[in-house]
């Protein structure tokens, strides 16, 4: 399994570099065809769950929010507008189902499995709210949209490797183990130094103070556990291991990018809290 994984993550990981090295509009295709096969997944666990829903149009809605988040000049207000579009639609679909109790859950489902994987825009917009770096900054040539996403990116990773080998070399006391047995406390101490310490190293390439990276690495850090929790609690209620097959020894897309779901809006707003 292990190999697999090795095997499975060369083959990926240089085309994600490759994406975000080039920028612009292969960034949005990414992120967008991403959201789509993470909506196929979220809407299967949902059914596995017991929960009903409209998949074909909760994978629209969720597309349509991440390219209209591609697009924030041209329309104000235009995602809370398809919010609402959808939920009409969402509405008007569930009026189908003869028994009005599954009816309900049919409406509200689709529009949080919708929501839930729309939450990977975040990525986009990351890249367009970040400010110019300054000129004198270690990594101003990569611009500021490819410099945030680039410490979006290493951060959740590092979280994630930090946390698996501190957490399998010395974890012992678990928390929340009845959403995902395997987390330690040991694993998150360790997740946070690391994703500190790369957020920070990032943060001041990129021109910010030390301070800022020292604040940011454990928010983002902390959102990216939670992102992960989420979906474990989702699989832990569909009675599934994993979101998926897609990607051989490690499950599906959505197994892949659910900690970016809770990571890139946090990261986003602190750069528009923070930075601005």
């Amino acid at each position: 399994m292990l190999r697999q994984r090795a095997i499975s993550a060369a083959v990926l990981v240089p085309p994600l570099i490759a994406i975000l090295l080039l920028g612009g509009p292969w960034i949005v295709v990414a992120v967008v065809a991403a959201t789509g096969l993470a909506a196929i997944e979220v809407f299967a666990l949902l059914r596995g769950a017991g929960y009903p829903s409209i998949p074909a149009l909760g994978l629209v809605l969720a597309v349509g929010l991440v390219l209209d988040g591609a697009t924030p000049s041209v329309l104000e207000g235009s995602g809370v507008m398809l919010v609402a579009i959808g939920a009409i639609l969402a509405a008007v679909g569930a009026f189908t189902r003869s028994d009005p109790r599954e009816g309900l859950p049919t409406w509200f489902t689709t529009i949080f499995g919708a929501l839930y994987v729309s939450l990977l825009g975040f990525v986009v917009r990351l890249g367009d709210a970040g400010p110019e770096l300054p000129s004198g900054a270690p990594l101003a040539a990569l611009g500021a949209e490819r410099g945030w996403i680039l410490l979006l990116v290493l951060g959740v990773w590092a979280y994630d490797t930090g946390a698996y080998l501190v957490g399998k070399r010395f974890g012992k006391a678990r928390f929340l183990t009845h959403i995902s047995p395997s987390k330690t406390y040991a694993g998150l101490i360790g997740g946070l130094v690391a994703c500190t310490a790369v957020v920070t190293a990032i943060a001041v390439g990129l021109g910010q103070p030390i301070g800022g990276g020292l604040l940011l690495g454990p928010l983002l850090g902390l959102s990216a556990q939670a992102g992960d929790l989420a979906e474990s609690m989702l699989k832990r209620a569909a009675g599934a291991k994993d979101s998926g097959t897609l990607i051989p020894g490690h499950g599906g897309i959505l197994d892949r990018v659910d900690s970016f779901l809770f990571a890139a809006p946090v990261v986003t707003l602190y750069v528009l809290a923070a930075v601005h």
